[in-house]
């Protein structure tokens, strides 16, 4: 054979091989999205029941009322029943059972996340019914502009006109959130270098880890002002939380107090099982916190925070769908309540992590299997069930017996926003699904 029908043979081999090859990439399946076509619609059915259930009444859904029995919190706190205390318990109405909860006022800290549900699901599909009743609902909570008697003015308006003002600016919005953070900074104290969380309690400055939440609502007035103040502020508050709130291992303590002068004065819990445990919720707002410290700052510490307690909880939530326990110290038995709330914060968190670092595979597929769990039978709701609800089997404070295994609005959000933040990352849309 000569040298021209050589490369003529070789030239047939290659573009047969190419054929084949691209024969075979164009008979792969197309990923099937069904799943989230699916969660998205019961969540709107969902909402859209809640909003004409309440109508007009100036009521925010908070969750269901569950009761608690003694024994099953000794079991779960192991605590000797001899020494343990009922006092701080919350004891529902027993013909409340079963019924919707809601908060007792816009003062409840809970009380943004309701709205803030309304404003996911419209951005999720564009229905302008639940613009309306967003706006409704949001409005409800315009006096906390004024409120400064919490950290959680960060969820509460963060969560409500955050995202109106993202979805629709009014000068109504964004002054409601610039007076609401500052509000929050009024809350910090330099010589200690944190935002105080209660002021309730027997701590002398408590700092819950939870307040690493709040500082998006300062990273937001920092971006919709350029007044650097809020930024510092958030900033320093994350670099002392750093400090003080973790174990070598990265979990985190729940409460830390200070002392005025700066010191610490105790670190122990008010949700979790106990001080030394690693209450699941607690570790979630963590990994959420950090990373979006890092998100505003590209400070590497921050980064390397994040992946470590990512990392804690991929590593030490042992269950097969892999949401947690309500404590990861809690004991591993069928009765032990899960907390989907821990699992809808981590999934929300993980996969804005996955946006900023280039292993982003692992962070990005541990919250897409959180996802897919959230989105099975087991956790949601059915339409017309759950009162309305998205997500059951959420843990609220366990210690205190309150919303043990039930349906949270937080868990619900949380939900959502890692819905949202999925299809971002996969360049979705609802039309497409």
């Amino acid at each position: 054979m000569n040298v021209f029908m050589k490369k003529f043979a070789l030239f047939c081999c290659a573009v047969i091989t190419l054929q084949a090859f691209t024969g075979c990439a164009s008979k792969q399946p197309k990923e099937d999205y069904g799943w989230l076509k699916h969660v998205i619609d019961v969540s709107v059915k969902q909402l859209e029941e809640t909003v004409a259930d309440v109508g007009d009444s100036v009521w925010l859904p908070r969750s269901i009322w569950t009761g608690y029995d003694l024994d099953f919190l000794y079991s779960q706190l192991q605590r000797d029943p001899v020494t343990f205390k009922d006092s701080l318990r919350v004891k529902p109405v027993k013909n409340a059972l079963g019924t919707r909860r809601y908060c007792t006022s816009i003062y409840e800290w809970t009380s943004g996340f309701f709205p803030g549900n309304l404003w996911h699901a419209y951005q999720l599909t564009g229905n302008e019914e639940l613009k309306k009743a967003a706006v409704k609902f949001t409005n409800y909570l315009y006096p906390l502009k004024d409120y400064k008697g919490t950290h959680d003015i960060g969820f509460m308006m963060n969560c409500s006109y955050g995202n109106a003002y993202r979805a629709c600016p009014t000068d109504t919005a964004y002054r409601a959130l610039i007076q609401t953070a500052d509000n929050l900074c009024g809350r910090f104290d330099s010589n200690i270098g944190c935002i105080r969380s209660w002021d309730f309690g027997k701590w002398n400055f408590p700092v819950i880890i939870d307040n690493m939440m709040n500082l998006d609502l300062l990273f937001y007035a920092n971006h919709l002002t350029n007044d650097p103040k809020y930024k510092e502020i958030a900033l320093k508050h994350a670099e002392t939380t750093l400090k003080n709130h973790f174990r070598k291992d990265h979990s985190s303590y729940h409460v830390v107090s200070y002392n005025n002068d700066g010191t610490v004065e105790m670190k122990c819990t008010h949700q979790g099982k106990s001080d030394d445990s690693s209450w699941a919720r607690g570790q979630a707002w963590a990994v959420y916190g950090y990373t979006s410290c890092y998100r505003e700052s590209k400070d590497s510490t921050f980064l390397l925070q994040a992946k470590n307690v990512a990392q804690l909880i991929m590593t030490n939530v042992k269950t097969q769908d892999a949401i947690p326990l309500w404590d990861y110290d809690a004991p591993d038995t069928p009765e032990t309540p899960r907390d989907a709330s821990a699992a809808s914060i981590t999934a929300s968190a993980l996969i804005e992590l996955s946006t900023l670092v280039e292993d982003e595979a692992i962070y990005f597929n541990y919250a897409e299997k959180l996802l897919k769990s959230l989105s099975s039978d087991a956790y949601l709701a059915k339409v017309a069930t759950n009162q309305g609800f998205i997500l059951m089997h959420s843990t609220g404070s366990l210690p205190n017996g309150s919303e043990i295994d039930t349906p949270i609005n937080y868990a619900d959000y949380y939900y959502l926003e890692a819905l949202i933040r999925y299809m971002r990352v996969k360049g979705l849309n609802y039309k497409s699904l």
